[in-house]
């Protein structure tokens, strides 16, 4: 079971990760996009940090919505709204639940995903974070029918995750601000494909630790 200060955990985890990680994501944009993505991404979860404490005590669903309207209202570029909507799709997905199952986390992410998909319009090989979240799903879907084990679970998906994100390298773009790149695009990692797997390498580590 992941509970609901697993949750919170997590969320306040990840402040410290897209902290840390602010340049090297920037950096990731710099070559193929606004190089906003590193800033915008810790503007945004710092905006969540400071709203966790008065919603710490509501339900999963709850917590993920509001941590979903916040991204929507403080991120700017494309990553706010797609982000923002992983999350309020998630929370919908687990609306009214204190604590998740592992059919409740893999709905979660499906949510979460189907969300982004939605609202990104991306297909796989566009050369966007779907390109990390589609192939991580399917793994995590595939480990929870083997195994019952959250954490060797997640843990499969995150290598997944990660070799997703080094394979969006050799790909062109044909979404957002890289497509106008063209060919030029080819050869850089990323950005939204790395936070992705910063997300869920965060939550991995979040659960093994407490």
């Amino acid at each position: 079971m992941v509970t609901r200060d697993q949750i919170v955990a997590w969320l306040e985890n990840l402040t410290v990760v897209l902290a840390e990680n602010k340049d090297y994501l920037t950096q990731l944009d710099s070559a193929i996009g606004d190089a906003d993505h590193g800033i915008n991404m810790d503007r945004g979860f710092k905006k969540v940090k400071e709203k966790l404490p008065s919603i710490a005590d509501k339900d999963i669903g709850n917590i993920l919505k509001t941590v979903g309207m916040t991204l929507i209202s403080s991120v700017g570029g494309a990553s706010g709204p797609l982000y923002g909507t992983f999350f309020m799709r998630s929370g919908m997905a687990v609306a009214a639940k204190e604590e998740l199952n592992n059919e409740d986390l893999l709905k979660l992410l499906q949510a979460g995903v189907d969300g982004i998909v939605q609202r990104g319009r991306a297909q796989l090989g566009d050369k966007t974070m779907f390109d990390t979240w589609s192939p991580t799903l399917e793994t995590l879907s595939t480990a929870l029918t083997t195994s019952d084990d959250t954490i060797v679970a997640l843990q499969a998906a995150v290598n997944t995750a990660e070799q997703a994100m080094k394979d969006t390298i050799p790909l062109q773009a044909k979404k957002g601000r890289a497509s106008y790149l063209g060919e030029r695009s080819i050869g850089h990692q990323d950005p939204g494909a790395t936070s992705s797997y910063l997300m869920l390498k965060t939550l991995l580590d979040t659960l093994v630790a407490s």
